[in-house]
């Protein structure tokens, strides 16, 4: 296929891996990129010079395209965006900030740059401040999200609408039938966390692998909205945060109850009680555990397949 997504990151499927924390290490993206697809780092969970050696290992793993995917937010930035232009990584990922603040930056050094954004008014931000492609990302995806509690099926269009960029889809897909439902809606693209997050290259715990591939609907949900929403596997940290929501507890208190480390400590450690488990709605419907190559082949495979049948479908 070739459309906007695929020439911009001169990739043979438009099929983008998710940056996601403590999954997202130099073997996963370097398999979705062999696999032809984009591969991302995610650096959120690295110190700079972990992410250093992740890029140097990415790039001795594959000859193919990959990025890094940046939280704005966070705290050493500077060293992180210096080291990805020392490094010469091409794509860059933005989330979790102004778009304005790092852009014209990376775009000056060569660097495509693509940001994920949860409702129309900052994708029209992004298009202000420059980016080559935006990520509307609905609420059925893992992690922190935002709090508009659009789904993804709503959003896309709407953005579409709104905006000329190439506009990737995140948030529930997690196979080739919402893929071409996505792109039906006018995404150029798919960007794919949860689906990777169960990978054998992903490195996150083996047992929060585990414990994904056992969920069923109604086992992720959308909380600590008086902070930073995010969407995680209930379990006996959630318990205690819904705890503290029914008795209308302060900020103070979240702050406390989330404290330091949460994430690592239940998707990389596999403390599967105590942990924040990152995940989305689509983990309901995956099943197992396969090579991260192998999932970008079945997608893209069950993508035209399906979208032959609407083709020969009868109308008449």
């Amino acid at each position: 296929m070739k459309n906007r997504i695929t020439r911009l990151f001169n990739i043979e499927y438009p099929i983008i891996q998710g940056g996601m924390i403590w999954c997202s290490g130099w073997k996963l993206a370097s398999a979705v990129s062999n696999a032809g697809g984009l591969g991302l780092i995610g650096s959120g969970s690295m110190y700079p010079d972990v992410l250093r050696e992740h890029i140097g290992k990415c790039k001795q793993a594959t000859q193919k395209p990959f990025g890094v995917n940046v939280p704005l937010l966070y705290p050493d930035i500077q060293q992180l965006m210096d080291i990805i232009v020392e490094e010469e990584v091409p794509i860059v990922f933005t989330s979790a900030g102004n778009p304005k603040t790092w852009t014209s930056f990376m775009k000056d050094k060569g660097i495509k740059v693509a940001h994920v954004v949860s409702n129309v008014r900052f994708a029209k931000k992004c298009e202000e401040a420059g980016v080559d492609a935006i990520v509307a990302e609905g609420f059925e995806a893992g992690g922190h999200n935002g709090r508009e509690e659009t789904t993804t099926f709503c959003l896309i269009p709407m953005v579409k609408d709104a905006v000329s960029l190439p506009l990737i889809a995140a948030g529930g897909i997690g196979n080739g039938r919402g893929m071409l439902g996505a792109m039906a809606l006018g995404a150029e693209g798919v960007q794919i966390g949860s689906r990777y997050a169960v990978s054998e290259e992903s490195s996150a715990h083996q047992l929060f692998k585990d414990k994904i591939v056992e969920t069923v609907e109604g086992d992720t949900v959308l909380t600590l909205k008086q902070l930073t929403p995010v969407r995680i596997i209930k379990n006996k940290f959630y318990n205690n945060i819904f705890k503290a929501e029914q008795e209308g507890a302060s900020i103070d208190t979240f702050i406390k109850l989330l404290g330091k480390r949460r994430s690592k400590q239940g998707m990389f450690e596999g403390n599967l009680e105590e942990g924040e488990l990152e995940i989305g709605q689509i983990s309901a419907a995956i099943n197992d555990i396969k090579p991260a190559g192998q999932i970008t082949k079945e997608i893209w495979q069950e993508f035209l397949k399906y979208r032959q049948d609407l083709l020969n479908l009868d109308v008449s």
